[in-house]
């Protein structure tokens, strides 16, 4: 996430986009928190996604804790798409 923040924060010269991607990702993921099993199923056994605007959080739910596996940017070529 920190990697995608800083592109635009070194692309815009400014924190702005930055910081409103941060808390869309922030508020997705206390989303998460709660309802763990809201995200999309996808082929990958266990894994879900989550759409936020322009991204998806891959993520496995397991026992008491989630884990991201990725924030995909949406427009980037799936096939470079790589869960586990």
């Amino acid at each position: 996430m920190f990697e995608i923040l800083d592109y635009y924060y070194q692309r815009n010269g400014n924190k702005s986009y930055s910081q409103k991607l941060h808390r869309q990702f922030k508020n997705a993921t206390n989303l998460l928190t709660k309802y763990a099993n809201i995200g999309i199923k996808t082929d990958v056994n266990n894994v879900r996604n989550l759409i936020v605007g322009e991204y998806s959080i891959f993520y496995r739910v397991e026992k008491e804790t989630i884990e991201i596996i990725t924030i995909w940017d949406c427009r980037q070529d799936p096939k470079d798409l790589e869960l586990q």
